[in-house]
């Protein structure tokens, strides 16, 4: 979608829709674009307000066909609620609406006046216009690689004109710039996590990843089974050796600054995850190809930093194997050695992520990495903890998760930190190893990101468990059905933060 910001009034611009706010229990109080707007269709929006048909309820529409307007041929009404309620996450979500509602319409090109949409005194027009961006473009997002026919009564707008005051200036079009960046770099993430296991093996996902590298100027490097046998990432070797499909470690370098410290992202890749030995239940297991959502959020997030250019170096790293029983495969019972010389003791298979985790933290370190932060759809008692609405955060350094969760409050990607007191390692201490990797079912989501603790040790490090949050089945705004992306734009706000 083709986005640009003119100084016009919304009564000047030639569009197939446009799109006006109404807010809640203000009668016939229109913005001030919306209201000139209006009297050039003879008040019909105020009409519909006082005969009570547009209440101006959060997220209800109303579709207004204006076929004596050449310029304008339908005006979509958009519910914002109350006016002293409406947030930059807010926003996010009617624009998402307003653009699932413009693809129905079939609208090529649409005209929205983020003046009227920062109408309350705590929302900047920039952070207005950045809300909505990110909003229209992950709102608007669709799947559908594999259908043999599409909805072709369904059109996603082309173009989208964000209509501001000359006052607005260069911070609003920086926003939009970075709000772009941001969603195009989510939606990338999000068809990476989509694609069905068999189109996205540890190989396929490296491709990927070294197209984005390719075409954005990131350093790149792969291992192969062989380089990993070398260097002695025998926690990664073991899951991956229960399947054909040879393990890949990817990794990505943005340099912004060569004098500033390194901050290294750490993306779970497994593209495929039937629980090894320890077999998952049948049903469900065809979204075990969402395994691989962290190390998605981690290529996707280089993506969107290379092109904006923050004076940071950035590391991206992605361990990618599948997890697959077979007569070779990894054994409950087994013990097992990491990169760093650690022995795990092997409790459950399906306890896969933290181990290829440990090596690839260990090597992120080596590789000259200040500050850690990895993200995996890691632990399904993170989604029992927290359902679907948050990401679960463990860390060994509060001064570093706290600039982790500003940033997914900047975001605006929920994360809720979980303790880390020491009792809990005690369960995951071994008996015949250094390490079991299962502390069992009691605070799994805490003694899993603890067990990776261990080979973080004194780096500042942050874990993100996006076990409920990697992918949803109902879609409610900008999250759609399927991958949601999430992490991506936290990741790259912290990269910006960081300059």
């Amino acid at each position: 979608m083709h986005i640009q910001v003119l100084a016009q009034s919304i009564t000047e611009v030639v569009s197939d829709i446009a799109i006006i706010p109404v807010f809640e229990n203000e009668g016939a109080e229109l913005g001030s674009n919306a209201a000139v707007f209006d009297k050039t269709m003879d008040n019909k929006i105020l009409s519909l307000i006082q005969d009570g048909e547009i209440q101006g309820k959060f997220a209800q529409t109303t579709v207004i066909h204006n076929f004596e307007r050449a310029n304008v041929k339908k005006t979509l009404l958009v519910g914002a609620g109350k006016r002293n309620e409406l947030t930059g996450s807010k926003i996010r979500q009617l624009a998402a609406v307003a653009l699932q509602n413009c693809r129905k319409c079939r609208a090529q090109k649409v005209a929205v006046a983020i003046e009227d949409f920062a109408a309350p005194p705590q929302l900047e027009q920039a952070k207005a216009a950045q809300a909505w961006v990110e909003g229209a473009i992950l709102g608007s997002y669709t799947f559908e690689d594999y259908k043999s026919t599409v909805d072709d009564q369904a059109v996603t707008p082309e173009e989208m004109v964000i209509l501001a005051p000359v006052a607005a200036g260069e911070s609003l079009r920086k926003s939009v710039l970075w709000a772009q960046k941001y969603a195009e770099a989510t939606n990338f993430a999000r068809d990476l996590v989509n694609q069905p296991g068999n189109a996205m093996t540890p190989g396929i996902m490296a491709d990927r990843a070294m197209r984005v590298a390719e075409r954005n100027g990131l350093q790149v490097h792969l291992l192969e089974r062989e380089d990993m046998e070398r260097e002695g990432m025998g926690a990664l070797l073991a899951v991956a050796q229960g399947s054909t499909q040879p393990p890949k470690l990817i990794v990505l370098k943005y340099v912004g600054d060569p004098r500033a410290e390194t901050i290294a992202f750490i993306g779970k890749g497994v593209t495929f995850d039937s629980g090894g030995i320890s077999i998952k239940p049948t049903e469900g297991m065809g979204e075990m190809k969402t395994d691989m959502a962290g190390g998605a959020a981690v290529i996707g997030a280089l993506k969107a930093i290379s092109e904006l250019k923050p004076k940071v170096n950035v590391l991206g790293i992605i361990p990618a194997t599948e997890n697959m029983p077979a007569g070779n495969a990894l054994k409950p019972g087994d013990i097992v050695r990491s990169l760093s010389g650690k022995t795990i003791e092997i409790i459950t298979t399906d306890a896969e992520g933290r181990l290829i985790l440990a090596d690839a933290i260990i090597y992120a370190k080596q590789l000259g990495a200040g500050k850690l932060i990895d993200v995996a759809t890691l632990t399904g008692a993170c989604v029992i903890a927290l359902g679907t609405v948050a990401s679960g955060v463990v860390t060994n350094n509060q001064s570093w998760c706290q600039a982790v969760l500003a940033a997914a409050d900047q975001a605006d990607e929920r994360m809720w930190q979980l303790p880390n007191f020491p009792e809990y390692k005690e369960q995951i201490k071994g008996v015949l190893a250094d390490l079991k990797n299962s502390g069992g079912k009691h605070a799994g989501s805490i003694t899993a990101g603890l067990f990776l603790s261990e080979f973080a040790a004194d780096t500042p490090w942050v874990h993100i468990d996006i076990a409920g949050t990697a992918s949803t089945e109902k879609p409610h705004g900008c999250p759609v059905k399927g991958a949601t992306g999430v992490a991506v734009r936290t990741l790259i706000q912290v990269a910006l933060n960081a300059e």
